[in-house]
């Protein structure tokens, strides 16, 4: 594949990934952006927010073999490795039927991760950084190309954060707001009667570790100084990042450039930072308000605007299926307030651009209708 091709490819992947599911970019995201880069990332959420479902898919596309289990604080290694080869112990030799186990899986997803015991532990942690499985005395070579895990809670014992520190990308799953509530149930009945049909591979295997190589060509070194000042940022407001995840952030940067369409990694690439730095559950909100300030190229203003677009459009639908002095009405109505001062505070530095304005000029205008909507429904 030339650059063009991957980064269609690409694209194409994230597309179909998240095309059945509701108000999950950013989740299908983290995913493309973890297998891109090869890396491994964790899902922290409650259940029910399609976690496992939006793994599952990623593996279907690839065509690749997957495996998937639910920890507990019994699980014995045994069950995501395989039992010892009761014949092959007859005749004097050590062995696991690692058949459909972790040990043969390309794509694995563990849910509920960090209840994993000590003995589990362990196994997962060598898994995870070397690709290897130690099983007595042997060293066996697993295939795994990235590891998915879920959680509804960000680990503090001591004993987890080695584990916690291997899973490059984090994203925080929330309930989806009330604005998708109804496209959320038009998809889940399509869901139900079947109209979704089974993912059909877009990619293998050997496509995706081609897309890789791609990723590892993109030239880094023009956003380095920024990175590092960035980091220096976080740092002093208590976002702090090991050693080893500095230097892999720059795999993921490269990954979003080729997302992108760029083989030159820009300011904008630097967004990934809220996948990768946060630890604690308010940090993920946290580094958003951070970047927001620090980070505020022409691409990543446009891309808000259109973001906040969709949400006003939706907002639109849902005021005019409310009925007069519903209490809903009043929390829309701070809700656009707030994305006034959003944009105002997005486009301030832009006041020369044309696209930007034209943009932000007709989301006010669109905010501004729905405001008079709400205040004569209130009666106000």
């Amino acid at each position: 594949m030339d650059f063009n091709e991957s980064v269609k490819k690409a694209k194409h992947f994230l597309q179909e990934l998240e095309t059945p599911f509701v108000g999950r970019h950013e989740e299908a995201l983290v995913i493309v952006l973890a297998l891109l880069s090869g890396e491994h990332a964790v899902l922290v959420g409650e259940p029910g927010t399609a976690k496992s479902a939006l793994v599952r898919r990623a593996a279907a596309l690839l065509k690749a073999r997957f495996f998937k289990y639910l920890l507990t604080r019994y699980t014995e290694p045994s069950e995501l490795f395989g039992p010892l080869d009761i014949r092959a112990l007859k005749a004097g030799t050590y062995a696991r039927v690692t058949k459909g186990k972790l040990s043969e899986a390309e794509i694995a997803f563990l849910d509920e991760i960090f209840n994993a015991s000590s003995a589990v532990l362990n196994s997962l942690l060598s898994i995870l950084m070397e690709r290897v499985v130690y099983d007595g005395y042997t060293e066996i070579r697993a295939p795994l190309w990235s590891l998915f895990g879920s959680s509804n809670r960000v680990p503090d014992e001591p004993e987890l954060e080695a584990l916690y520190d291997r899973f490059l990308l984090r994203a925080y799953v929330k309930p989806l707001d009330q604005d998708y509530w109804d496209s959320l149930l038009t998809a889940a009945w399509k869901l139900e009667v079947g109209e979704v049909g089974e993912a059909t591979p877009v990619l293998t295997m050997k496509e995706l570790e081609e897309l890789h190589k791609e990723v590892l060509r993109v030239n880094v070194n023009a956003v380095k100084s920024q990175l590092i000042k960035l980091l220096l940022t976080l740092e002093g407001k208590g976002l702090h990042v090991s050693d080893r995840r500095k230097g892999k952030i720059l795999k993921v940067i490269a990954a979003h450039a080729l997302l992108n369409g760029r083989k030159v990694a820009t300011e904008d690439d630097l967004i990934v930072l809220k996948y990768t730095v946060p630890k604690a559950l308010e940090d993920f909100e946290k580094i958003n308000v951070i970047l927001m300030e620090e980070l505020k190229t022409r691409e990543r203003v446009i891309r808000e605007l259109n973001e906040l677009k969709a949400s006003v459009k939706l907002a639109a639908t849902k005021i005019q299926n409310t009925a007069p002095y519903d209490p809903r009405l009043t929390e829309y109505y701070r809700s656009l307030n707030a994305a006034k001062n959003k944009i105002s505070n997005l486009v301030k530095d832009f006041d020369n651009d044309e696209e930007i304005r034209r943009l932000a000029d007709d989301l006010m205008s669109d905010i501004e209708d729905l405001i008079h909507v709400i205040t004569a429904r209130l009666n106000v």
